[in-house]
């Protein structure tokens, strides 16, 4: 007979973390499935503004995390693919690609993916020169020439962690000017070994073995960029695609209330797969305690 755990826990990066530690210390019967440990905080250059911490790096504060989350023992299974959410009656059924599980609530911490250009060149060249993460793959360019797709807030961190390693860093932003936080653009603006194009869009990747250029079109000029690593930070795409049955917004955000709860009873949602306003760290960390006490409350009431 499958078990039926309290609580079901999908992702462990900083939302789906602080919600195990916090079931944890509510004594629940709970499991957590996720891809990986981390999130997209792993994937994050230099941190300045977690409270606590004047400077770490994404890296090590996602490590701080795991470190605490393993303080309590709690059961993980790793590299389990979520592929379906549903509550066909009392409880809520969770499939993944390895195995089925039963759970009286669930907490979808499920985060966000990068997106993708779509163009020609892009797939062919994925791990050959083209990356979507600097902190992984960063310093595997170093001395070279990079272009950083994108003009947010990521777009800025790829490029801060770029300057230190590659040899010219060429930013291509389809807007009039870089966004993100002022304190990071002023500091990649001032950079002496970085090339801005704003109003500028990619066409295509070019390359033999590996990268070796990128078409750009600027203001219906068409220029091609010698480079020898792209890293694409053109924004993220929630991981909310294995649950049709719950209310979303426009841009595939699972809907939640102040209490994390979603449209479905007994399935809650906390960080960047919501559409809570802002995508930080800290917030979604304490999303994610929020979203396990209200699955303790629901659980107490029923």
């Amino acid at each position: 007979m499958m078990e039926i755990y309290d609580l079901i826990i999908i992702g462990a990066g900083p939302a789906g973390i602080t919600a195990a530690v916090y079931a944890a210390r509510k004594r629940m019967n709970f499991l957590v499935l996720t891809g990986d440990i981390g999130g997209q905080a792993a994937w994050s250059g230099d941190i300045e503004n977690y409270t606590g911490y004047q400077f770490v790096t994404g890296p090590e504060l996602a490590q701080k995390f795991e470190e605490h989350m393993r303080q309590y023992d709690i059961p993980v299974k790793e590299r389990e693919e979520v592929i379906d959410v549903r509550k066909p009656g009392e409880n809520i059924l969770v499939k993944t690609n390895k195995a089925e599980y039963q759970a009286k609530v669930v907490i979808i911490a499920s985060g966000k993916r990068s997106k993708e250009l779509n163009v020609p060149g892009e797939k062919e060249f994925k791990n050959r020169g083209l990356t979507y993460c600097a902190t992984c793959d960063g310093p595997l360019f170093a001395n070279k020439d990079v272009a950083v797709i994108g003009g947010g807030n990521s777009a800025l961190d790829a490029g801060l962690q770029l300057i230190k390693i590659a040899n010219k860093v060429y930013i291509v932003n389809n807007t009039e000017r870089l966004g993100g936080e002022a304190v990071m653009r002023q500091k990649v603006e001032t950079a002496g070994n970085v090339v801005i194009y704003n109003n500028s869009r990619v066409t295509a990747v070019l390359g033999g073995k590996f990268v070796n250029a990128l078409k750009v079109l600027k203001e219906s000029k068409e220029e091609t960029i010698p480079v020898q690593g792209i890293f694409v930070e053109i924004g993220l795409i929630p991981n909310a695609g294995f649950i049709d049955s719950l209310e979303k917004n426009e841009r595939g955000e699972i809907k939640i209330n102040a209490r994390n709860e979603t449209s479905i009873p007994g399935i809650f949602a906390a960080g960047d797969v919501t559409d809570i306003s802002e995508k930080q760290i800290i917030i979604a960390a304490g999303e994610g305690s929020k979203a396990s006490l209200s699955a303790f409350h629901y659980l107490a009431q029923q």
